[in-house]
């Protein structure tokens, strides 16, 4: 089967992350996608750490599969060309702020008029209403803002950032379900759509069931370490040389856990027969369930309450994680290459499609490597033209 979104035309002009990957997603299943920079590259082109051959790993993370035009928004020209691809594209996506989006003419009422069936998306750092709506928005920023920074690390703690951008990827994911969609409602209107996704609806979404406690009863959830704080025993202890998340959640999980102890005292005391009196009684729980966990590796104890049906599992590093044969087998690693043949690794998708799914072949594109190609063989610039539109900074 062909992939999925064959032949369909997006044109990519967002930068940093929850747009490029967006585009990456739609790349992988199939679509041409074009990635739109200004003649300085996205900045994410620039940011540690940088990769043998120079390129950023946070660009290449999110870029792979695309082929890349630059374009100087703020030149004579430029609209003239905007004004092409928007006329064959199926997707445009950016993530500019509303007021620079206006600023530059980028708007669905705009681009409906060019062209009706045009899925347009928008991807902002607080959405496109309310006081907030034109105040840049980063990961960490939202991270804190949004609430998910009050419920991450220890009670009494400083605030900690969650160790990976899962806001922006998370946002991402988010605006591709939502072009998806608009894709899909189009097949039954023929009319395009415009979708939003925001940093700030994404991390509130995420909140889940914490946000609907504190709305239902008043909850204010509590910071919870490694573990959750509705469980026991459910977080990281220490072992032998490090650290092994166990958790035994529910009673029956509890009497497992006990048996491949060895326990019987620690089974048949009051205090931890129900997960009730367990979260009464952790600070008690906790140093008793590491006396024993003391005594052996993470090793050790993942084969042995794996045996005994009892949640576990090491913490592990990220070699340890992209080398794991579940994550290789599950296709989470791998392979492109650029235009000079030479392999480049990556992440895989996060979801599969038995038929019409895959990932891009090609490599991140270098800036600006395939603007002619485009400018001449896709929009129908003459290459006098093209030398024109160089000569007056528009690429």
């Amino acid at each position: 089967m062909a992939p999925i979104y064959e032949g369909l035309k997006v044109v990519d002009l967002s930068r940093v992350l929850a747009g490029p990957f967006c585009a990456q997603i739609l790349a992988d299943m199939g679509a041409d996608v074009i990635k739109i920079e200004s003649p300085e590259g996205d900045e994410n082109r620039r940011w540690p750490p940088l990769m043998p051959s120079g390129l950023s790993s946070n660009y290449a993370s999110v870029n792979r599969g695309k082929r890349a035009l630059t374009l100087n928004m703020k030149a004579p020209r430029a609209a003239e060309v905007l004004e092409r691809l928007v006329r064959r594209a199926d997707v445009v996506l950016h993530s500019f702020l509303p007021a620079t989006a206006d600023r530059l003419g980028i708007s669905y009422e705009r681009f409906n008029v060019l062209n009706p069936r045009l899925v347009f998306c928008s991807i902002t750092g607080y959405g496109e209403r309310g006081d907030l709506a034109n105040k840049p928005g980063y990961d960490l920023m939202v991270q804190a803002f949004a609430g998910p920074m009050s419920v991450t690390g220890y009670e009494e703690g400083p605030p900690v950032r969650t160790g990976v951008s899962f806001v922006d990827m998370a946002t991402g994911m988010s605006a591709y379900g939502a072009i998806a969609s608009a894709l899909y409602a189009r097949e039954r209107t023929g009319r395009g759509n415009w979708v939003r996704a925001s940093l700030l609806e994404t991390a509130v979404a995420i909140l889940g069931y914490h946000a609907v406690a504190w709305l239902q009863a008043g909850v204010q959830p509590r910071k919870q370490g490694s573990g959750g704080a509705n469980q026991a025993p459910y977080q990281a202890f220490h072992c032998a040389g490090g650290f092994v998340l166990v958790g035994a959640p529910n009673n029956a999980a509890w009497q497992r856990l006990c048996a491949a102890l060895d326990d019987e005292d620690l089974k048949a005391d009051p205090r931890f027969a129900t997960n009730e009196s367990r979260l009464r009684h952790r600070d008690e729980l906790v140093p008793l369930l590491e006396a024993h966990l003391k005594r052996h590796d993470a090793a050790h104890w993942v084969a042995l309450l794996e045996k005994h049906g009892v949640a576990v599992a090491p913490i592990q590093t990220l070699d340890q994680v992209l080398s794991h044969p579940q994550v290789l087998a599950n296709g989470m690693v791998v392979a492109a290459h650029d235009a000079s043949g030479q392999a480049w690794k990556g992440l895989g998708t996060p979801f599969k499609v038995d038929d019409g799914g895959g990932v891009a072949a090609s490599a991140p594109p270098s800036l600006g490597q395939h603007s002619d190609q485009i400018l001449h063989d896709d929009l129908g610039f003459s290459l006098a033209d093209v030398a024109a539109l160089r000569r007056g900074g528009a690429i």
